[in-house]
């Protein structure tokens, strides 16, 4: 499986992460990717960046030798209507927007609410991908969320960290499983991403990988084989 893309970094601006910008893109450029991304947690998440910090990415550079490089944000869902925590002012200059349910910032609800949640934030035409959408303690309708991510153009994320022996997230395989299969029958695309927090994770989708190939899904609806069609999913125009 041709695997050249990871869109969901972190970097010390995250505050619970552990390498510079220039170390995660370097490691990244060493195994080979051709397109990455660096997404610190927007700011509802305890210890990152003021928003002040994502209306700057102007200044930085899109190439580093071969690779792109895009600059996003990892959204924090906020409630079950979808919120999230940035405006559409800072959202619109973003190469990509990731959302995600997480624990310091959101309380998780029942299966009807927190799916809810998710197909919420996918109504907001800057985000372009959910995270990890595999945690057992956020139950949700993974028929509803495969058919919204269709309706409404958004990639699902296979998430390297979740399904690693060290992920505090729960039934993450279970829940790939039965979200994979619903993504086969309605043909709705997902993406590989390390979820790095450190330069030695950077492309690692091992974990990912091996998920994808135990449950035989076709390699046509990966994006990090279709590299072609990533960039109809993304903010970021390479125009």
């Amino acid at each position: 499986m041709t695997d050249k893309i990871d869109l969901h970094t972190h970097t010390i601006a995250s505050g619970h992460a552990y390498s510079t910008r220039n170390e995660m893109i370097l490691a990244a450029a060493q195994k080979g990717m051709e397109v990455f991304a660096i997404t610190e947690h927007a700011p509802a998440m305890p210890g990152t960046c003021h928003q002040m910090y994502f209306m700057n990415y102007r200044v930085l550079p899109r190439v580093y030798g071969n690779m792109t490089v895009l600059y996003g944000v990892e959204l924090n869902i906020l409630d079950y209507e979808g919120n999230i925590d940035l405006p559409e002012s800072i959202l619109k200059e973003m190469d990509l927007a990731l959302a995600s349910l997480h624990p310091p910032c959101y309380g998780s609800g029942s299966r009807k609410e927190n799916t809810s949640a998710y197909i919420g934030a996918m109504k907001n035409p800057y985000v372009n991908i959910i995270a990890h959408p595999d945690d057992g303690r956020f139950p949700v309708d993974y028929e509803k969320l495969v058919q919204a991510a269709k309706e409404y153009h958004i990639l699902l994320e296979i998430n390297n960290s979740s399904l690693s022996p060290t992920s505090y997230r729960e039934n993450a395989r279970e829940n790939y499983r039965e979200m994979l299969k619903l993504c086969e029958r309605y043909q709705v695309p997902v993406v590989m991403d390390s979820d790095a927090h450190v330069d030695s994770s950077a492309g690692e989708h091992r974990f990912s990988r091996r998920m994808l190939e135990e449950a035989g899904f076709p390699e046509e609806l990966v994006i990090n084989s279709q590299s072609e069609k990533l960039f109809e999913y993304l903010n970021y125009s390479q125009k």
